[in-house]
């Protein structure tokens, strides 16, 4: 991965921001990778993941995800954006993932 510049970094901290507030509200359950430093075998970039409840990763600025291994863990909660998916499309992800 390419070192970010410093309006990147800015960027990606106010989006963090941005997503801490929505994945709290909305109770998201879908977020899309967008950071993985340190986790490069558990997150892969650009990739859409399942988030599971955690209250407690949240106070911590964290949510529990399922990575690669295909278990949950928590990572930070700037790695992440939520996406709302098309009810089809969530469905579809369950059924695959069931």
């Amino acid at each position: 991965m390419h070192e970010l510049r410093e309006h990147e970094r800015v960027q990606l901290g106010y989006l963090a921001v941005l997503a801490h507030a929505r994945i709290v509200k909305r109770d998201a359950h879908f977020v899309i990778c967008i950071g993985n430093k340190g986790y490069a075998a558990s997150l892969e970039l650009r990739k859409v993941y399942q988030v599971l409840p955690d209250k407690a990763g949240l106070r911590h600025h964290q949510i529990r995800v399922i990575d690669e291994s295909g278990e949950d863990y928590l990572y930070p909660e700037e790695y992440f954006v939520p996406v709302r998916l098309p009810q089809a499309v969530v469905r579809a992800v369950r059924r695959a993932t069931a």
